[in-house]
């Protein structure tokens, strides 16, 4: 009887260490990988192209982390809070400088939704305020679009408090013998985009005024005009340093000429040439070629809505 009552007890906890083990597995798995010395002062994370989804845990874009002698700062505090955590335990793991500053390059939700993290480990969090606006205005529908993208309960994403540092032009932040300088280049993928310039290490984290190796998404939120501009404000600028994108490898300026600039103009030139003569939206799509662009990752999924999204932009530009 004793003996019975061993083996069912036994068989128990094997059924529930067999269900649970995935679970564990799961939860233990590590979402970032290690971060990458860009130069001196400067880390990112590189991440992976497509869309968030339980496999990479929110993880798909580039974030960034600079050390001076005093402080750290971080760029884009990530997709969730646990992601955010990790960043921080990388950070802690490289240095015992306190995080003083994070910066959010934009409003997209893997930029911030990880600010409360930093927040509560005593930094400032400084953002666009147009940027600010839309976090706070599209609270309710980022955090639907996390729990979808990765699968978790309905209610169960907390949204966390808006940045407490608004960059209107720019901000200098000393980290001790490193300058971080925070720009407000206007509207490019979405409005109120910032860049982080580390001196001296000529090094620019420019969020996501620069893509390589995958197709751009275009935005109602953002302006191509506006990005155009900010490109060349990067080039007027800082045309000899090294720059880490949105998404992609860092590099030289030139890198990012195609997948970002030059499909920008493009697309541009041809949506508001078509809609200033008239043109409706199908047959200018039809019409464009965007063969030169088709080797890019997520080109299938965004290359449509993008032109559909140029025309819209133009035909208002003009109207």
């Amino acid at each position: 009887m004793l003996k019975n009552a061993r083996n069912r007890a036994q068989l128990v906890l094997a059924l529930a260490a067999f269900v649970l083990s995935p679970m564990l597995a799961a939860k233990e798995a590590p979402i970032l990988p290690e971060p990458e010395a860009v130069s001196d002062h400067a880390h990112a994370w590189i991440g992976p192209y497509g869309g968030p989804d339980t496999e990479n845990q929110g993880f798909r874009m580039n974030l960034g982390y600079v050390v001076g002698e005093d402080a750290v700062a971080v760029i884009d505090s990530g997709h969730t809070p646990e992601m955010a955590q990790e960043m921080l335990e990388h950070i802690r793991a490289t240095t015992d400088k306190p995080v003083r500053y994070v910066i959010n390059t934009n409003s997209q939700p893997h930029r911030f939704m990880g600010n409360d993290v930093f927040r509560e480990a005593g930094a400032d969090i400084l953002a666009a305020p147009e940027a600010v606006d839309r976090m706070q205005g599209n609270a309710s529908m980022f955090a639907m679009q996390l729990e979808n993208a990765l699968d978790r309960p309905e209610g169960s994403t907390e949204h966390p408090e808006p940045p407490n540092v608004t960059v209107e032009d720019r901000e200098e932040l000393d980290l001790g013998g490193v300058t971080l300088t925070v720009r407000h280049v206007g509207s490019a993928h979405t409005h109120g985009s910032l860049i982080a310039v580390v001196e001296p290490d000529n090094v620019v984290f420019a969020g996501d005024v620069l893509y390589s190796g995958r197709l751009l998404a275009i935005l109602p939120d953002g302006s191509m005009e506006g990005w155009l501009q900010a490109y060349e404000l990067l080039r007027d600028e800082y045309a000899d340093a090294k720059f880490i994108p949105g998404h992609g490898k860092p590099g030289a300026l030139s890198t990012f000429d195609h997948a970002t600039h030059d499909y920008l103009r493009a697309l541009w030139d041809h949506m508001f040439e078509a809609a200033d003569m008239g043109t409706d939206m199908q047959s200018a799509i039809r019409s464009f070629d965007a063969s030169p662009w088709q080797d890019l990752a997520d080109f299938d999924d965004l290359a449509p809505r993008n032109a559909n999204m140029a025309y819209q932009e133009a035909e208002s530009a003009l109207f």
